[in-house]
């Protein structure tokens, strides 16, 4: 009886070393060592390798240590008859909250032309817009959308959502449903993806959807690279319908070199930084989870494989 870490990155180590301090009677392996493959019962998960999923015949979970599991379904040989878990973290929701929010007064204030104006010598006062200027629209309205949907209402703004299912947040005007995209998108000024990544929202983000908002819409992507057609957003900004972006996330991450969000005046890059799982937050969960697991118990943040999230 183990838990296995799978990531493809530099924190395994801090994975299994907050484990062990939180849980030390509980064997937690790194997939790179050596380890009994027969007798884990658990795999935490992270973009893991394609296929690395069924070498252990007697997994009973695949937790991924996020909010997100699309890395998960895309991974075709994966085992089908498992559950899987996610990360429900205040952490995490706060943290993608402060940074949107960081992003839309970003743009209110036109920092983000500053810098380069700066950086070219340039010295350009533009007109600046305030919080009562725009309507605020989230695609998502999870955990992470929820509390960023507050959180945007108590400093003053007019916010809205769309989701599948209705919501019920103080402030914010609800839309569902495929009928209502397209009143939600009318009234959008600044669009803030944080959709799950799934069959259906992929591509969400292209040049149909954004020509039913209005001209000179930002948009802020910080779900996943997966739901914006690239060229389609190249294309908007040419036009002038869209304004701006903000980008987090991306199809291919680190972003090649040559791509020209890169150097485009009108995006603002940041590394896949907006919210990061912090291991001493999300542990207690994933050891909860495993204990569950041993006991044949229902799982706490047990993923819809019907839905994808």
């Amino acid at each position: 009886m183990a838990i296995v870490i799978i990531r493809q990155d530099d924190k395994i180590e801090s994975w299994m070393t907050a484990i062990k301090a939180a849980a030390p009677e509980i064997p937690v392996y790194s997939y790179l060592e050596d380890h009994p493959k027969d007798e884990i019962d658990m795999a935490l998960v992270w973009k893991h390798p394609e296929g690395v999923l069924n070498q252990y015949s007697k997994l009973k979970c695949i937790a991924s240590s996020g909010a997100g599991v699309d890395f998960i379904f895309e991974d075709r040989s994966a085992p089908e008859n498992l559950p899987i878990t996610r990360v429900v973290d205040p952490m995490l929701a706060s943290d993608m909250s402060e940074h949107v929010i960081a992003l839309i007064f970003g743009y209110l204030k036109n920092l983000n032309q500053y810098k380069i104006d700066q950086l070219n010598r340039a010295w350009n006062p533009r007109p600046y817009h305030r919080i009562t200027d725009f309507t605020v629209g989230i695609l998502g309205l999870g955990e992470l959308g929820k509390l960023l949907a507050k959180d945007l209402y108590h400093l003053g703004f007019k916010v809205q959502g769309w989701s599948q299912t209705k919501k019920t947040i103080e402030g914010v005007l609800s839309y569902s449903g495929s009928e209502e995209l397209p009143l939600f998108l009318k009234g959008t000024q600044i669009l803030i993806c944080l959709l799950p990544l799934t069959v259906e929202t992929t591509g969400f983000l292209n040049s149909n959807l954004f020509q039913q908002m209005p001209k000179g819409t930002y948009v802020i992507n910080v779900a996943r690279g997966g739901h914006l057609v690239d060229n389609d957003l190249l294309e908007q900004l040419e036009t002038g319908h869209i304004s701006g972006a903000a980008l987090d996330v991306y199809h291919q991450e680190p972003l090649p070199v040559e791509h020209p969000f890169w150097t485009h005046s009108k995006i603002h890059m940041s590394p896949h930084c907006a919210s990061v799982s912090d291991t001493a937050s999300v542990v207690p969960q994933i050891i909860a989870n495993y204990k569950r697991v041993l006991a044949g118990e229902p799982l706490l943040h047990q993923v819809s494989r019907n839905r994808g999230y």
